[in-house]
């Protein structure tokens, strides 16, 4: 690539994978640029979250090449993997909640992010709070609800705000307010922050939401939250359906809610 083009932040090349006779993912391609979003969206079953996973390097595809903040992760020992992982934020669909506390779970890999003790403190009570969990700081994950669990693996996944992050149906089991505080977290991120994200979904109204809104900064330090109209077209996120192992459609959302494939026709009614 030209050292005039920043890489992807993730990237997919002719990426297979198959179980047993199942293939599940034929010859996938496609990239995530930086500061950027995917809604990765799809039938039951079709590889999302494989996909997900592969990012991260939990599964290697069986060819293909696949990019991870610029480095090609499928050949990479497990100690370089777990390097990357650290420096990205990730909710899987189990949410693998660790023995300790709720801020425990939370905070812990922010030392190594170079957060001090204080900055740990309240950046853990900040992503607390953006999930609505507050109240459950000591909290050990075999006291809380299905719910809280999911909101708890969710601002684990946040703390720190790393440059890349993966959501798994972040928002499954939550209730609309907090799912849509969750969403505005994750528009700051994306339009503020920088950040670059996969964020699947089964749930058409949480993907105009993101496809349809964005934070601007004004010059008095104030956030305002924009919805997209004649004035602006908002274009760093892009709708990626796959169906039958392929990717079928992967632009900006105008061209999806119309578009007249049978697939794409049948997944929106």
């Amino acid at each position: 690539m030209s050292d005039s083009i920043p890489t992807p932040a993730i990237e997919f090349i002719d990426v297979s994978i198959a179980f047993d006779d199942l293939v599940l993912l034929d010859r996938v391609s496609f990239k995530i640029p930086r500061g950027e979003m995917g809604i990765l969206i799809g039938p039951s079953k079709s590889g999302k979250s494989t996909i997900l996973k592969m990012s991260i390097g939990l599964l290697k595809p069986d060819s293909g090449q696949i990019y991870l903040d610029g480095r090609e992760i499928t050949s990479l020992h497990e100690e370089e993997l777990f390097d990357l992982r650290e420096r990205t934020g990730f909710v899987l669909q189990n949410d693998a909640l660790f023995s300790m506390s709720v801020a425990e779970n939370v905070s812990y890999r922010l030392p190594k992010l170079g957060f001090g003790d204080e900055e740990a403190e309240a950046e853990t009570r900040r992503v607390l709070n953006v999930v609505g969990l507050d109240d459950a700081y000591d909290l050990l994950p075999d006291e809380l609800s299905g719910g809280m669990s999911r909101r708890a693996a969710v601002a684990r996944a946040l703390a720190g705000s790393p440059k890349i992050m993966l959501y798994d149906s972040a928002c499954s089991g939550l209730d609309p307010i907090v799912s849509r505080r969750l969403l505005n977290e994750i528009l700051r991120l994306r339009d503020i922050v920088g950040v670059s994200s996969i964020f699947i979904t089964q749930t058409l109204d949480q993907v105009r939401y993101l496809c349809s809104n964005m934070y601007e900064l004004q010059n008095d330090g104030k956030l305002i939250l924009r919805r997209e109209n004649n004035d602006f077209c908002l274009i760093n996120t892009r709708i990626i359906m796959i169906s039958d192992g392929k990717i079928i459609f992967n632009r900006v959302d105008e061209f999806f809610w119309e578009n007249s494939d049978e697939k794409i026709r049948k997944f929106i009614t």
